[in-house]
């Protein structure tokens, strides 16, 4: 079984979540509810002539700020920007760099919507344990990290590596 199988298995409407009290479990579903909720309505911002794919995106900031996103093309095809991209580019621009987790929505009603690579790559940039949540218009989801999303990652991290060999110039 994938980790997306299994983690959606337990985690469809929230349910398997770790040690909880019913209060803390409630209000942490609570939270993910509007957070999935705000990105369904990001969704319908979404700029999308050429795809009519239609993607919303809601992103957590630990200090509790939520900055909404919606995919915007371009006819230049490679010019447009994902939702998600397009959240976190305006959380950073009004100079937050932490995230708590971030929602994703669209109109796809028999799987659940999953980012592309590009914005698994971005959403890493900005730290690997955070919260994913892949959902579907009906509001079920699917809660993954981003290092579920895309592991064994490169990230800021990787650029501070120190030599591990030398390499002999003699050839």
């Amino acid at each position: 079984m994938s980790t997306l199988q299994l983690r959606q298995e337990k985690m469809v409407n929230g349910h398997g979540s770790g040690p909880q009290t019913r209060t803390e479990r409630q209000r942490t579903q609570e939270g993910v509810v509007g957070l999935i909720r705000a990105s369904l309505e990001a969704k319908e911002f979404a700029y999308c002539p050429y795809s009519k794919f239609r993607v919303g995106a809601a992103l957590l900031a630990h200090d509790g700020k939520v900055f909404t996103g919606c995919n915007v093309e371009n006819a230049c095809y490679n010019l447009g920007i994902c939702a998600e991209r397009n959240a976190i580019s305006k959380a950073v621009s009004e100079g937050y760099r932490d995230f708590k987790s971030i929602a994703i929505a669209s109109d796809l009603s028999d799987q659940f919507i999953s980012p592309c690579g590009g914005c698994r790559q971005f959403m890493r940039e900005f730290g690997a344990s955070w919260d994913v949540y892949l959902s579907k218009p009906d509001g079920t989801y699917v809660e993954m990290t981003v290092d579920e999303l895309l592991p064994g990652s490169f990230g800021p991290e990787d650029l501070n590596m120190k030599k591990v060999h030398n390499i002999p110039n003699e050839f």
